[in-house]
């Protein structure tokens, strides 16, 4: 594949976007589907179907949109519109909301997410940017958003050695305590000899009721592959791993499928973007597993294990937006 052709993507997707009279964003998490959110989309499909708006208007899954509380929530942005959030639909007020907004321009006062404004208003989203902008299961769609285009840039213009210099530049830390600096720990990796070196995003999550891997690898896959691939080709790896927790089967399906797209137009697997740089993904489901040992026991290798957190935020280290402090409160990066 040409260099060229992730703007072809985005610019094909971008067209489309606006020659559509509006984009219908319906939270498809598992928080949102464990509500109903399924039987919405349905409902919404139905009712622009019925009267004919179905080419018109844009009805696309999307990530956590934020009020887990008040699912299923429902996005609509009209052409030269801001986005207004919809709560708790149902398949009788789906077809409300088609009648009245997609087709009559009019918000429904009563179905409006209640203190939103409240409760976004002082939020600057990093990780989950992309929700409600983007289809998770469809990279088009991430492309148009940016996808991959951190990644094009690291391996058709800048070296390793520049990549390491960025991120370390960047400030980037580690989210637990000892707030690690990420430039730090890619070049310990980089500068060791052994034989075959591993990017591994650890999605697994301790703590009872932590639910952020999840919403990331849900709402928003194709960053985090991304993510890995920019560490991988800054430490030398040519393997990664995603270690997914088994009771995590949506955000291992559309890891799958990101998977399978991102090789299809080689933004991952040999050749990336048709450089010598090549960087296979494989998952590994809720079980520990072992990496391969020479005949002496010795681990002749070198592994670069990152959370899913900050390898979401190694790309925006590479981005204009970043090294404009746009994204930095301070010498560790703000929230998602």
């Amino acid at each position: 594949m040409s260099n060229g052709a992730p703007k072809e993507i985005a610019d094909r997707e971008l067209v489309a976007q606006a020659g559509r009279r509006c984009r219908v964003a319906v939270c498809q998490a598992a928080g949102c589907l464990s509500t109903g959110a399924a039987a919405v989309r349905e409902a919404l499909d139905r009712s622009l179907a019925d009267i004919g708006l179905e080419d018109d208007v844009e009805i696309y899954g999307t990530g956590c949109l934020g009020l887990c509380h008040a699912g299923p929530l429902v996005q609509v942005e009209a052409a030269g519109a801001g986005a207004v959030l919809y709560e708790r639909l149902d398949t009788t007020s789906a077809a409300t909301l088609v009648t009245d907004h997609v087709l009559g321009g009019r918000p429904v006062a009563a179905l409006l997410a209640q203190g939103q404004e409240a409760f976004f208003s002082r939020q600057q989203r990093v990780v989950l940017e992309n929700s409600g902008r983007i289809d998770p299961e469809r990279i088009e769609s991430c492309v148009a958003a940016g996808a991959y285009a951190a990644l094009q840039e690291a391996v058709t213009e800048m070296t390793p050695a520049e990549v390491l210099d960025e991120v370390m530049r960047s400030g980037l830390r580690g989210r637990g305590g000892a707030g690690y600096r990420t430039g730090l720990k890619w070049s310990t990796v980089a500068k060791t000899s052994a034989a075959r070196k591993y990017v591994i995003c650890n999605g697994d999550e301790g703590d009872p009721g932590a639910f952020m891997d999840r919403s990331v690898l849900e709402g928003d896959p194709h960053r985090v592959l991304e993510g890995m691939a920019i560490g991988a080709y800054a430490v030398g790896a040519e393997q990664g791993y995603v270690y997914v927790r088994g009771e995590y089967p949506l955000a291992i399906a559309r890891l799958k499928a990101a998977i399978r797209q991102a090789e299809r137009l080689q933004f991952l697997g040999g050749r990336v973007f048709d450089t010598g740089f090549s960087f296979r993904v494989d998952i590994r489901i809720g079980e520990p597993f072992s990496l391969p040992h020479q005949p002496d026991g010795h681990l002749d290798r070198e592994v670069l294990v990152e959370g899913t957190e900050r390898i979401m935020r190694e790309i925006a280290a590479l981005l204009p937006e970043w090294q404009q402090g746009r994204y930095r409160s301070g010498p560790i990066e703000s929230g998602g």
